[in-house]
């Protein structure tokens, strides 16, 4: 037998002291609909899961149902109380409010707006995009302050659960802001996950590793639901 030493990649393991957290995009929201008012919660706008959103929440929960969750978290916000739902039931975890999580607060915009003038392309919806800052928009919240409040959100769900794994139940910006400051990426280069997708980071102090970002194996027709574990 040789005795030749032979040196095999790596696979990931969790640092020490590391928390993974699972962001999952919450599903598709009511549309937005001219001459009808949308929900607000605390000025944000709060539509519900469209049925659309409703099965992607069931998609989730049979994605996740099977990991070894310490905790859920959701938002201030009912999309993704009801996209964490299906999942809370089957797994008995009670979820956790982490407000700071809510997504972008887009000023005079809310209220859905955001999604009529982007689609008109509006210039100063232009101007967003263009410039990658949401206070193009009268009022709305300052990349800084969106980014700041986003981080010590995240890290305040890591010290609670390190050597651990949660699931927390987010908006798109928070996602899309999330993987920017994991990677150093321009402000708009993540937005646009999936409804219903799952991004993977691990905390593990002053460094945040991403695992995937906008991972829909399990709300893609194309896919098998019966996917590998996600950690």
């Amino acid at each position: 037998m040789s005795d030749q030493k032979e040196y095999r990649q790596a696979r990931f393991t969790r640092p020490p002291g590391a928390t993974e957290i699972l962001f999952v995009r919450h599903g598709e929201s009511a549309p937005f609909r001219e001459g009808e008012a949308v929900p607000l919660f605390e000025g944000h706008g709060d539509p519900p899961l469209d049925p659309v959103g409703e099965g992607q929440a069931e998609a989730v929960a049979g994605r996740l149902e099977a990991e070894d969750l310490a905790a859920i978290y959701v938002t201030t916000l009912q999309r993704t109380v009801q996209t964490a739902a299906p999942l809370v039931e089957r797994v008995a975890i009670e979820p956790a409010v982490e407000p700071d999580l809510r997504e972008i607060f887009l000023g005079d915009w809310e209220g859905e707006l955001f999604r009529k003038y982007a689609a008109e392309q509006h210039p100063v919806a232009m101007r967003v995009f263009s410039e990658q800052r949401w206070d193009a928009i009268p009022n709305a919240e300052s990349n800084d302050a969106f980014g700041a409040r986003i981080r010590r959100a995240v890290v305040a769900i890591a010290a609670r659960h390190p050597d651990a794994c949660v699931a927390v139940f987010t908006h798109g910006g928070v996602i899309a802001e999330v993987i920017a400051q994991a990677t150093g990426a321009r402000p708009f280069a993540f937005l646009g996950a999936d409804n219903g997708s799952i991004s993977h980071v691990v905390i593990a102090g002053d460094r945040w590793i991403v695992r995937r970002f906008n991972d829909t194996a399990h709300v893609n027709p194309g896919f098998s639901v019966a996917a590998e574990p996600l950690i």
